[in-house]
């Protein structure tokens, strides 16, 4: 007897939910990382005495390792298979994380992050590729796609309100270590819901390595030539930093065009309009959502104000349930009505004014005033445009290349949030302990951030227009057993 077509479709419906599950679960736990640190700096600040110049590289070496190896952890994917590079993936990130929450010095602390963000860069487009091979395009895909966006995008937020209770109740190495037993809870899960979904591996392609050292040592040097300039504009160490960096990155740009067998970044994904224009604007949109906002937040909420860690996390509240509610249930029902080049302009709008609205805080602002307000705009603007973004740079990708695509859209973000950190760090003042001064440097960095949002809108008016995604048809009525089928009685 023939089954139901339900019946057959179940395993099938059965093991989709359970990747999505899974890859939520892994890309909350990555992007948490990026966050998680902020509120726990002072206290690493003082029991390691970590000095100013370098406490932003506790955040940003997990950043800049994971940005700078995105391309080639998503290459992985692409050439081995899903399994095999997320349980990889998911390893090194357990061992790295236990290493962080032991370590002794700031420096080893640093180390262990930037291995850290290593191994988040080869589980990472792991997450956003399985959703792309499992979920076909349309309403399933835009569905599957906004939860993994909201999964994302409060994972920046909850790191600081988990990162905050953890610090107070325990201490600043439990943020790190809690995410050991989750690893170990996680492996058998990804090898037994990742059989059905692995694609072969192309192990007979070579994998290009030496681009990915060319590109993680351009970004690296980037990274760190902005950051110094802030000692001025002809400080010889940022001066050569930025020249190897633009070496690197221009050979990088040969090896990908001429002698990869397997190029981490395929020339032809960038021939596509979308694709290019929406990394870059997602590389922008890092720039002040990624890093910088929770990072300097996090310091005037306890260097200006005085909360303590729990108060900071607790004031980024907010900013998770309103991101979790436009991302997770206004946005994909605008997606039905409203084309994603209209919404990604209209969100980074709403956000530049939220943006603007932080740039005006004073030592005597409130938390409504001077937080709350600013998070309504700039959460709504972010849950906002995310979705239609994602969905607009992994649309029409070959399956071949949805591991590069995705590798590509989270390099973009990643190291849109490093690059920012270090530009807008060379605007705030890093040794004075004056409230006066310090609020006046936050704030420039948070006008930076509208301006730079500002720009996005404007660039993402030159994207293609991508039509609304229409609601799946309804099923037919079904007949009763006597009724006829017209084509049948014809």
């Amino acid at each position: 007897m023939t089954q139901p077509s339900d019946a057959r479709d179940a395993p099938s419906r059965r093991t989709a939910a359970g990747v999505l599950a899974l890859a939520c679960a892994a890309q909350f736990m990555v992007v948490l990382d990026v966050s998680v640190v902020n509120v726990a700096l002072p206290s690493i600040q003082a029991e390691l005495r970590l000095n100013a110049a370098w406490l932003p590289w506790a955040a940003g070496a997990y950043a800049l390792a994971f940005g700078g190896f995105l391309l080639l952890g998503a290459r992985l994917a692409d050439l081995y298979g899903h399994r095999k590079v997320f349980t990889a993936g998911l390893a090194l990130f357990t061992a790295a994380s236990l290493a962080g929450g032991l370590a002794g010095s700031g420096s080893l602390l640093i180390a262990a992050r930037a291995v850290q963000g290593l191994g988040a860069a080869v589980l990472a487009p792991i997450t956003l590729t399985v959703l792309t091979t499992t979920f076909p395009e349309g309403p399933a895909r835009v569905r599957a796609l906004a939860i993994w966006t909201a999964v994302s995008l409060t994972g920046g937020a909850a790191g600081n309100l988990l990162g905050g209770a953890l610090t107070q109740a325990l201490s600043w190495r439990s943020i790190l270590l809690i995410n050991v037993p989750i690893g170990i809870v996680a492996a058998p899960a990804a090898a037994r819901l990742l059989t059905a979904t692995a694609t072969a591996g192309r192990g007979r392609q070579r994998l290009d390595v030496p681009g990915a050292l060319l590109a993680t040592a351009g970004l690296t040097g980037l990274t760190f030539g902005i950051s110094e300039s802030r000692h001025g504009p002809g400080d010889p160490a940022a001066l050569t930093a930025l020249v190897v960096a633009l070496a690197c990155l221009a050979a990088f740009v040969l090896v990908e065009a001429r002698y990869a067998s397997a190029p981490l970044m395929p020339p032809r994904l960038l021939a596509a309009r979308p694709i290019a224009i929406g990394n870059t604007v997602m590389l922008l949109a890092g720039a002040c959502f990624q890093i910088p906002m929770w990072y300097f937040l996090t310091l005037y909420l306890q260097n200006v104000l005085r909360y303590s860690a729990l108060q900071t996390g607790a004031a980024f509240l907010p900013h998770t349930l309103l991101t979790l509610t436009v991302g997770l249930q206004v946005t994909p029902r605008l997606m039905r009505r409203v084309d994603s080049r209209t919404l990604i302009t209209a969100g980074a709008l709403i956000a530049a004014a939220g943006f603007w609205w932080q740039s005006r805080i004073t030592p005597d602002s409130t938390y409504l005033t001077g937080v709350l307000g600013p998070a309504i705009l700039i959460s709504v603007g972010g849950g906002l445009f995310n979705t239609p973004l994602t969905t607009t740079v992994t649309s029409g990708v070959p399956t071949a290349d949805a591991g590069a695509a995705s590798g590509l859209m989270n390099t973009a973000k990643q190291l849109g949030g490093v690059l920012g950190l270090a530009a807008l760090t060379t605007l705030a003042p890093g040794t004075s302990t004056q409230p006066h001064t310090l609020t006046t440097g936050y704030g420039h960095a948070f006008l930076a951030c509208a301006a730079l949002l500002t720009a996005v809108a404007a660039l993402a008016r030159t994207l293609p227009v991508a039509h609304p995604t229409p609601s799946p048809p309804a099923p037919p009525p079904p007949r009763a057993p006597h009724q006829q089928d017209p084509q049948q009685a014809t």
